[in-house]
């Protein structure tokens, strides 16, 4: 339901998508996304909130979480086909729900690595890590680099976790 409801947030106006169109995208009745969610503002409250996403992107150790975040991306993609953080790439540019999904992004996705960061330019340091997660996830997830898609995780973990980690040790 989470899933359907992004997928026609990144294409629809909040105000133009029913839970009609949800439920069939889904493939579920609308009475069982209001058992869900109770409606449809909490429903898509919850389709803007990045904080469980987050929870499962920076659950590692800082001298880890380089390898942790790089490992969270590409399995994402391997295993689901899509990794929930990479929403913000599907934002929409005008209206309220793009800058809520914004808004959100940065206060619980950019910010909150800041704030695990020590050192001089956190906030800094921690949106270049973040841009550089989003990335490899646009060229894993979206462009679907067959190089990239070609190599074993692990051995993108090697390659590209060094560039991540460089961002949050000050």
């Amino acid at each position: 339901m989470l899933r359907a409801a992004r997928y026609l947030l990144a294409r629809h106006a909040h105000a133009d998508i029913t839970l009609k169109a949800v439920a069939d995208r889904a493939g579920v009745s609308a009475p069982l996304i209001l058992k869900y969610f109770g409606n449809k503002d909490a429903l898509f409250a919850r389709v803007m909130s990045f904080e469980s996403d987050a929870d499962a992107l920076l659950d590692a150790p800082l001298e880890e979480l380089g390898r942790h975040m790089v490992r969270h991306v590409v399995e994402g993609q391997t295993r689901r086909g899509a990794d929930p953080v990479l929403r913000i790439v599907f934002a929409p540019v005008q209206g309220e729900q793009g800058e809520t999904l914004r808004a959100n992004f940065r206060a619980q996705v950019s910010e909150r690595l800041a704030r695990r960061l020590s050192g001089r330019d956190a906030g800094l340091r921690a949106e270049l890590a973040v841009g550089t997660l989003l990335g490899l996830g646009v060229m894993y997830g979206i462009a679907r680099g067959p190089h990239l898609r070609a190599t074993p995780v692990d051995d993108i973990v090697d390659r590209y976790a060094p560039a991540v980690q460089a961002q949050l040790t000050p």
